[in-house]
């Protein structure tokens, strides 16, 4: 097992990996920005490093300073939670060859899951349901054209290298579809420096189901059932349940064993979450992989029971899993709470925190780094808070994620805390009757600021 591991993150999830850690007898190392030394992921931790300065290229993307962060504390295992540099083959790579274990997938695995044309035909050939459209990049317009009629319209642009909605154009026609590819290309080589797009086919009233994963170093893999994440605004995730409200047993299991043979075509080692597009037919289809930590893990591990950063940091140190597939016995669903307002267009809210009282009570479950009088820097995501609810049925935990959100008080900057209140009170979301396009129509006016 490891002796000491040092977080290339920050916020909630580098606290939540230094108190695994903790249990688990394991020194830790933060590291943080000049915006982030009052946060508390710095002081819980055993000791701290200083990367740089605000901007993330200078501090968390900052690969030389975490590299030489990890050596002058004698680190030998870095864990890089999710986002910034968690599916970054390079930095896999670079730890690897300085004798630091990257908890996370090789430099392999993350190549071959992060481009999502390669990951598709990967999939594919390991007997995972795709969704129908190119094989591989479009070369032109003309292409891509001839293709859309092959499929039939709707469809849908993704740049290969794309994340968070980023490099997407939906196509209904020829006449658009010009625009929808020079839209795509300029804002794919903007974000993520490489402007190569494929097509697929747009799979119309969807929900977004991900199956969460674990691969050992000797082959095995197994799945811990499903997340549903399908309400969503412009492509960010805003609420998450497990299991989903739309899944029956007969589809769970057949998701469940596409995404094992998916891992296992590929020999996964770690934790990471293949993401499916399921129609209003049941249908179901490979989507993206992620080769990491999921902001939305907490579901999972509430409503079996399980602490996936602690098999996550015991498969990286070679500790074979089970095999077994675990499915839930209870119900958990996780509001995001971001520093955004939400009767203003989502618009960012930094700055001080002046009063805090966070939630609690029985299957309640709140994951955070902030605090009364910390101040949220603009420089990163406004993601504060995750405010779990667990119980025996969905209706009890929307019940019960009423009472805490209505008990979670945040002053000095605004929050999406009225926004989940109104949700919890949306008869279509009660009744499970949502896709991911729902938030689309939906009378933001309900809201209370």
């Amino acid at each position: 097992m490891f002796k000491k591991i040092l977080i290339a993150n920050r916020g909630e999830i580098a606290l939540r990996i230094i108190r695994t850690c903790k249990e688990m007898g394991i020194k830790t190392v933060a590291v943080y920005s000049t915006a982030d030394k009052e946060s508390l992921h710095v002081r819980f931790a055993d000791e701290a490093v200083c990367i740089g300065p605000a901007p993330s290229a200078q501090s968390y993307l900052n690969i030389p300073n975490l590299i030489a962060a990890a050596e002058i504390t004698n680190a030998d295992a870095i864990h890089p939670g999710y986002g910034f540099l968690s599916e970054n083959a390079e930095f896999s790579r670079i730890c690897h060859e300085n004798g630091i274990k990257f908890i996370g997938a090789s430099p392999a695995m993350i190549n071959a899951m992060g481009d999502k044309a390669s990951a598709k035909a990967t999939m594919k050939k390991a007997g995972v349901p795709t969704i129908p459209g190119s094989d591989g990049l479009l070369d032109s317009v003309e292409q891509g054209i001839k293709l859309a009629n092959k499929v039939k319209y709707p469809v849908i642009l993704k740049a290969t290298a794309g994340g968070g909605g980023r490099g997407m154009r939906i196509v209904r026609n020829d006449d658009e579809f010009q625009k929808a590819w020079n839209d795509a290309k300029a804002e794919s080589k903007a974000a993520f420096g490489n402007d190569g797009l494929y097509l697929e086919k747009f799979v119309e009233e969807p929900r977004h189901i991900e199956i969460q994963l674990v691969g050992d170093q000797d082959g095995r893999a197994c799945h811990l059932s499903e997340r549903d994440c399908s309400i969503q605004r412009r492509h960010q995730k805003l609420i998450e349940e497990a299991p989903s409200p739309f899944i029956t047993d007969k589809l769970r299991e057949a998701m469940g064993k596409a995404a094992v043979a998916g891992a296992k075509s590929i020999g996964y080692e770690g934790v990471g979450t293949i993401e499916f597009l399921v129609d209003k037919n049941k249908d179901f289809y490979f989507m993206e992989m992620n080769t990491r930590i999921q902001v939305e893990h907490p579901v999972t591990e509430e409503v079996i029971n399980y602490d996936l950063i602690k098999e996550q940091i015991k498969v990286a140190a070679g500790i074979p899993i089970s095999g077994k597939n675990y499915y839930p016995d209870m119900h958990a669903i996780e509001c995001r709470i971001n520093a955004e307002d939400p009767t203003n267009g989502f618009r960012p809210s930094p700055g001080k925190i002046t009063t805090l009282h966070i939630p609690g009570g029985h299957g309640i479950r709140v994951d955070t780094h902030v605090y009364a009088g910390y101040t949220i820097p603009p420089n990163y995501d406004s993601m504060i808070a995750k405010l779990i609810s667990v119980a025996q049925t969905r209706e009890e935990a929307i019940v019960k994620m009423k009472r805490a959100l209505s008990e979670f008080v945040v002053e000095g900057v605004k929050t999406t805390i009225p926004f989940h209140l109104a949700m919890m009170d949306d008869e279509n979301f009660k009744a499970g009757n949502f896709t991911t396009s729902y938030l689309d129509t939906w009378d933001f006016s309900q809201v209370k600021a």
